[in-house]
């Protein structure tokens, strides 16, 4: 199963909805609780991140046997320094967006957290493609 999504830039309503519709999926298709949760956590954190900073942009999901890849793309400014970006509490939200109650710095470390394999390919001025994997654990129902 693959799924694609569009990403509005500062749309905080529809850039819920890729990581909202794969958990409503996942849960359709028995997988266990704790696991539907890391992929929704990271997918939402990557999805604030495109609206955000990104400027919008898109995400596609696919479902397989044994993972679950979420790949999300922007053609945004791109990160400078992703060691930096990768700190607890680092943010470049406006004090807008921090006000609205995002921005904390806390989606790029919450998406490595959760997510089994963590990419981040990035150029600064022409945008990020974040690749996220998540392994399906055999007899996992």
């Amino acid at each position: 199963m693959k799924f694609s999504y569009m990403i509005p830039r500062l749309d905080f309503t529809a850039a819920g909805k890729a990581s909202t519709d794969t958990k409503r999926r996942l849960t359709q298709i028995g997988l266990p609780i704790a696991f539907i949760k890391r992929v929704t956590i990271a997918m939402y954190e990557a999805e604030m991140n495109v609206a955000i900073h990104g400027g919008g942009g898109e995400a596609s999901v696919e479902v397989g046997t044994d993972r679950i890849t979420a790949i999300f793309s922007d053609q945004g400014p791109g990160i400078p320094d992703i060691d930096l970006a990768m700190q607890e509490g680092y943010s470049t939200a406006s004090e807008e967006i921090r006000n609205m109650g995002f921005g904390a710095g806390m989606g790029l470390p919450n998406m490595k957290r959760n997510a089994d394999e963590l990419r981040i390919d990035t150029e600064v001025g022409k945008g990020t493609v974040v690749t996220m994997v998540f392994h399906i654990e055999k007899g996992a129902s």
